[in-house]
């Protein structure tokens, strides 16, 4: 399958929403440079992804990225996680060290960037202190998007789990709670036209894997969806054979030991089973079930 999203313990959502970001943008793509976790600098610091537009002036046509100008900066949040105040001021603070530290005075020009605040959850804290420190206004400019009004900078917060999945499929189901098996069938379908990019794959790897009971419930899924999922289906397959074998075995080993223990009382009854011994003393001088010991003694004398 190529290299996983998956480590050990945790879904890699940051490379899906890379991918999922690509795919949201694909009609603008053309003229768009995407870098993943630019860095800014020799120390620590990164932009989640970084969107250049080739031609400034062409407006994007999805609705994500009405927003953008020639430099865009994108903080996104995973499932798991939320915008918070720092949150904020930390992205603000990386797309202004990204328009100073180019070596060359004003070569980004401010009013040619943007943020983009991207989360599950509608950041209501942070909006609240958006409005009612900084004195901005919050407006609605599609499902699950919001301008942030008031800023030099262009902001916009987009609240993936609110985005009209008409329009924006696969970054609304970037989720690890998808809403039923109608949006399981439709990712499938639109997957199916797809499987070959590895920007679908990279982004269907995580959905799949974050949402497996909604996945399981789809039995039409794809040949491809099957093909990305070899690995996983195999691994249960090996544990399903390994689990049969070790029931077969343990069957085995017990219907072998009650026949071993038969033919030895068949061949050696006389032995084992004098005619003037109890079943009590034969069961306790040979450590046996008295029960068992009195059901061969009544089926053999």
């Amino acid at each position: 399958m190529g290299a996983t999203l998956l480590t050990a313990k945790t879904l890699q959502w940051h490379p899906a929403f890379y991918a999922g970001m690509q795919i949201d943008l694909e009609k603008d793509r053309e003229n768009m440079v995407f870098e993943n976790e630019h860095m800014l600098s020799k120390k620590p610091m990164e932009i989640d992804i970084l969107i250049i537009k080739k031609e400034k002036d062409v407006q994007a046509r999805k609705n994500i990225g009405r927003i953008f100008r020639k430099y865009n900066v994108i903080e996104y949040k995973s499932p798991t996680d939320y915008l918070s105040i720092d949150d904020f001021y930390k992205v603000y603070g990386y797309a202004c060290f990204y328009k100073a530290d180019t070596g060359r005075t004003d070569e980004i020009l401010a009013e040619e960037l943007t943020i983009t605040l991207v989360s599950e959850s509608y950041p209501t804290k942070l909006c609240q202190y958006l409005c009612g420190k900084r004195g901005y206004v919050i407006e609605k400019a599609d499902s699950g998007i919001y301008y942030v009004k008031g800023d030099y900078i262009p902001i916009q917060i987009i609240v993936t789990s609110r985005l009209s999945e008409k329009k924006n499929l696969w970054l609304k189901n970037l989720t690890g709670h998808m809403d039923g098996t109608a949006s399981a069938r439709r990712l499938v379908e639109e997957y199916e036209k797809h499987s070959d990019e590895n920007l679908y794959k990279a982004v269907m790897d995580v959905i799949v894997r974050a949402n497996k009971e909604v996945f399981k419930e789809v039995n039409e899924m794809c040949d491809a969806l099957k093909e990305l999922m070899k690995d996983e289906i195999e691994a249960g397959r090996q544990r399903g054979m390994q689990e049969g074998m070790q029931k077969g075995m343990q069957k085995g080993m017990q219907k072998g030991i009650q026949n071993g223990i038969q033919i030895l009382i068949e061949s050696c009854r006389e032995f084992l089973l004098p005619r003037d011994q109890t079943a009590a003393k034969v069961a306790l001088k040979y450590a046996l079930s008295a029960d068992m010991v009195e059901k061969y003694m009544q089926k053999f004398w």
